[in-house]
């Protein structure tokens, strides 16, 4: 697995636009881009620190991902995101080491990179993401 660089740290937020109103307003940083990903059922939000992004997570719907996050842990850090140059064979790579995947194959995420997900409990507790911009 070639880990280029982390890709960006994703944050649950229970109101997206208060988060960036904080993030703009506290800290200086600017909103480059807001998407929506229906499949995940999650608005996201993005700022650039250095070579790394911010992700602001809103969950769209109580039953995604991001929506039963917050209901069981509250807002706060969700997951870190590793770049990688393909995140299927990252996947394979991982699961030939014994890890336990969210994600056998990638799928499209936000900002249209390949995205899959390592399992927690195989990852010391920490939502791993690896991505790719590979076609």
């Amino acid at each position: 697995m070639n880990i280029s660089h982390i890709e960006h740290i994703g944050i649950a937020v229970d109101n997206l636009e208060e988060s960036i109103q904080y993030y703009e307003n506290v800290l200086g940083l600017t909103c480059y881009s807001i998407e929506e990903v229906k499949d995940q059922k999650v608005k996201t939000a993005f700022f650039l620190v250095g070579d790394t992004k911010i992700e602001l997570l809103e969950s769209t719907s109580p039953d995604g991902p991001i929506g039963k996050y917050i209901e069981k842990k509250g807002p706060g850090i969700h997951h870190l995101a590793f770049a990688v140059d393909s995140a299927n064979k990252a996947l394979k790579q991982a699961e030939e080491r014994g890890v336990r995947l969210i994600d056998a194959q990638s799928r499209k995420g936000a900002e249209g990179l390949n995205i899959g997900f390592l399992h927690p409990k195989s990852t010391n507790g920490v939502l791993t993401e690896l991505c790719s911009k590979e076609l």
